[in-house]
């Protein structure tokens, strides 16, 4: 593959609700740029896009991959990502380092909550937008509608470039207010294009107005002339469309057919004349310099030191493990070295490649806003910068959403249980929104992930490339115990075996220390050398090994105030061992005497939905047990609901939270303190607990 100048390189990431026809979409324009000879479905498998055996088996996208395609001696590396919000991670990742994108609708579908959340991305990040309408040959399509309905949310910055021509319901061709062209579909599927006048087709007329009147709000000399009836010269048009769409002042609107690449073609014209070379997007890379703290942002200029940012990282049987990188200043050349900031390790650079789906081409070099590959460096992570070594910087790491949804992993065969581990890092290597956490004190380990459909696919990813098999199960919920009562209480040890016998005796006091934060409190009142110091430590160790497993649900036990007061001793017989279990022995039966309880954690829950949804999801939130805090009304027609709720009722909220609003709400929460908990729900609680208990048995 060709090495291209900066000015000759666009990035382009394609965006869209799931199912859109995004892989599709690249499908035509690598038909149409010559990359395959043919198109495939992503029904049928071998898509030049989703090349993973899950993307294959289940007919989606699951990760982000560069397709990049040639045209006009210009590189267009097209950055697709998964459609389904599980995968949402992927999307963040290609959104760091593209310039602009290609937001696709699915026309049957029309605008989903996927389209608006591709173009709060775009806002977000800054970035120009052209939006590409599929499936515009149906005969149930409405490309007009779709339109009106874009320009109701997003004002007259919506405007049609390219639309469907039809008569009744049958599709006949295209017609191009940009270039004035009606072009007329022939038998043999090709497309015969002819310059239509002023006045000569209505439908077309139109569709001119609204975009110069788009081309006259990017400018006030334009805007008098457009008043004035003065007619816009092409030049004035063209370059006013160039400005307007890099300022994200104009999102060109252009359809396509399924059954055909003519779209396609033109799709990729419009990101080649209308898209600007990386570094138009203001802050894209900003850090600092490692030595003296100081701000710097990428220049994209080829006589700096080189500097380049990894964006993602594969891990792939198939493919190799290769660092996806974009070059942010100076040209990278193969064979180099290049310091990682981050880690503060050199990296020895060996081969340089483009990756292509699955496929890989050698270069020698990269030149600045390009993206390309290296392999197999020895520390380099996702979100890592690599500079050279007396100039090093750090650019700041792209935004990834936190992952909420957890459930608890089990390996399925004994003794697998390091190898889940190391296959599970070379996973989460790939994967940032995918976090392992090991809850010592429930003795479970949790797989945290963006939804159920994600945490599935992982498991699936374990057996398929690494040959090992977990179970996803409930998980156990961190809860703890704690006393409500107090006591007093003997705990005493007496054994016998023929020689020195233990003998233990301890009487001692329970009550809530007030403290939920520590587990407990010990203090002693003896009189009289009832029980000699040396043994209160072991009397001590007693209690602090009681509180790691509570007598009323095995849980941890938090606000203890624990007294010894009593007790007896052998001069023989006593050790500290004897002393430590008599402890435990009181413990036991202090804890149950003094009205123990179960408390559980309660998080702080913040859910945005659209206002239409709002009931529905306050009502979901009450069965749960969710106490509203309240609502706060933010941008775009959503609202904000705050809420205390426990953890445990969180569990596959993720899953239930989509259905209730189509895809469009989100949650997020973090932990705030421990309750106790309602009488029924503890009752829940402790026949799951002893049900396990009778399992383990």
């Amino acid at each position: 593959m060709n090495v291209y100048a900066t000015e000759n390189v666009r990035n382009v990431v394609l965006l869209g609700h799931g199912g859109c026809g995004k892989t599709s979409l690249i499908e035509s324009m690598a038909f149409a740029t010559g990359v395959i000879k043919r198109v495939r479905t992503v029904a049928e498998g071998g898509t030049i896009s989703d090349y993973d055996k899950e993307e294959i088996k289940r007919q989606f996208s699951i990760q982000a991959t560069v397709i990049p395609l040639e045209l006009d001696n210009v590189k267009v590396n097209i950055l697709d990502t998964p459609g389904l919000f599980d995968f949402a991670g992927e999307v963040y990742e290609a959104l760091s380092v593209a310039d602009a994108a290609v937001i696709v609708i699915n026309g049957k579908s029309g605008v989903e909550v996927g389209t608006r959340k591709s173009f709060d991305f775009c806002a977000k990040r800054g970035i120009p937008v052209i939006v590409y309408i599929t499936n515009v040959e149906d005969e149930h399509v409405d490309a007009a509608a779709i339109v009106e309905e874009l320009r109701e949310s997003y004002g007259n910055k919506i405007v049609p470039f390219q639309m469907p021509m039809k008569e009744g319901h049958d599709f006949k061709g295209f017609i191009n207010a940009a270039k004035m062209i009606v072009a007329s579909q022939q038998g043999d599927g090709s497309f015969a294009e002819a310059v239509v006048e002023d006045g000569e087709n209505d439908e077309l007329d139109d569709y001119r107005m609204q975009l110069l009147e788009g081309v006259a709000e990017t400018s006030e000399e334009l805007m008098e002339k457009f008043f004035e009836e003065e007619p816009f010269t092409e030049e004035e048009i063209s370059q006013a469309i160039v400005d307007s769409v890099s300022a994200r002042d104009l999102m060109p609107v252009i359809c396509g057919a399924i059954s055909t690449d003519y779209g396609a073609r033109v799709l990729l014209d419009a990101m080649v004349n209308y898209f600007s070379a990386p570094g138009a997007v203001a802050d894209q890379f900003v850090g600092k310099k490692v030595k003296t703290d100081e701000e710097v942002k990428a220049t994209f200029d080829p006589s700096a030191p080189v500097s380049a940012y990894v964006f993602k990282t594969i891990v792939d049987p198939f493919v190799g493990r290769f660092s996806l990188i974009k070059v942010t200043d100076g040209v990278l050349n193969a064979d180099c070295t290049l310091y990682n900031s981050n880690k503060e390790t050199e990296e020895r650079i060996g081969k340089l490649y483009i990756l292509r789906g699955k496929d890989q081409f050698e270069v020698s070099t990269i030149n600045p806003g390009d993206i390309g590959a290296i392999a197999k460096l020895s520390v380099t992570k996702t979100g890592d910068t690599l500079s050279v070594k007396n100039d090093p910087v750090i650019f700041n790491q792209a935004e990834i959403p936190v992952p909420y949804t957890f459930m608890r992993y089990e390996a399925k065969s004994k003794g697998d249980e390091d190898k889940v581990s190391s296959a599970l890092r070379k996973l989460m290597d790939e994967d940032l929104t995918l976090r392992e956490e090991n809850d010592k004190a429930n003795r479970q380990m949790l797989l945290y992930g963006m939804g159920d459909q994600h945490l599935e696919i992982v498991r699936s990813k374990l057996a398929d490339r690494y040959k090992v098999e977990i179970d996803l199960v409930k998980p156990k919920v961190a809860f703890k115990e704690t006393i409500r009562g107090n006591t007093e209480v003997r705990g005493k040890y007496k054994k016998q075996s023929g020689g020195h016998g233990q003998y233990g005796d301890v009487l001692m006091t329970f009550e809530p220390s007030g403290d939920l934060e520590t587990p407990y409190e010990f203090s002693e009142k003896i009189f009289g050398g009832a029980v000699p110091k040396n043994y209160f430590p072991a009397v001590e160790k007693g209690i602090a090994e009681s509180c790691l497993k509570g007598p009323l649900a095995g849980y941890p036990v938090v606000g203890i105030k624990a007294t010894l007061i009593d007790g007896s001793y052998h001069p023989v017989d006593s050790s500290e061992m004897a002393f430590k279990m008599a402890a435990i022995t009181a413990f036991k039966n202090g804890v149950m005497e003094c009205k123990p309880v179960l408390l559980e954690p309660i998080v702080n829950l913040k859910v945005d939905v659209l206002d239409k949804n709002t009931g529905d999801v306050m009502g979901d939130l009450n069965k749960r047990r969710g106490r509203i805090l309240g609502m706060n009304p933010i941008e775009g027609g959503r609202q904000e609901l705050v809420a205390d709720i426990p953890l445990a009722s969180l569990v596959g909220y993720s899953t239930d939270l989509r259905s209730m609003t189509g895809g469009s709400g989100e949650f997020s929460y973090e932990f705030s303190r421990y309750e106790q908990m309602p009488a029924d729900a503890q009752e829940k609680v402790l026949k799951e607990a002893e049900a396990e208990k009778e399992k383990e048995k």
